[in-house]
């Protein structure tokens, strides 16, 4: 396999190599949290583009429209849009929330029983504040309560 190929099939979905840890190497030591620093911040600008561009797009498209079934298409379109917008609003907070604890030195350990969260879950959700098994069990009790 050519090395570009492989490279691109080591990259994570948001474009960054997957971070290998060194034999003896202390977890959550600086390099780790740089990593998931610029991984957080890549994501915090690119929602950030996101939402410049829904309001762009809302401006270059608002119009009004004679006819009722356009102009409701369209404020259903933008309903969902804003919609959209609010959860990546919520996610932005989340993502400052998550760079603090980095700061803090208190990033990759569960909020609810102290272990490791580990490095591949943090890579697939780098807000995560809980390992698997607390976070599955806090769905479980969700559930229930939910019924």
């Amino acid at each position: 396999m050519p090395t570009q190929a492989k490279q691109q099939q080591n990259q994570s979905i948001s474009g960054f190599e997957p971070y290998k840890e060194v034999k003896g190497e202390e977890y959550m030591g600086k390099p780790m949290r740089a990593h998931f620093t610029k991984i957080l911040n890549k994501w915090k600008q690119d929602l950030m583009q996101e939402v410049d561009r829904t309001v762009d797009h809302m401006k270059d498209e608002a119009a009004n429209f004679p006819d009722p079934a356009d102009r409701a298409s369209q404020e259903e379109e933008f309903s969902l849009e804003l919609r959209a917008r609010d959860r990546e609003r919520k996610l932005i907070k989340k993502i400052d929330k998550t760079l603090q604890l980095i700061e803090d030195e208190e990033y990759g350990w569960c909020e609810s029983c102290g272990v490791e969260i580990g490095v591949k879950r943090l890579e697939a959700r780098p807000t995560a504040d809980m390992c698997v098994d607390c976070k599955t069990l806090a769905e479980i009790k969700e559930k229930q309560v939910g019924k």
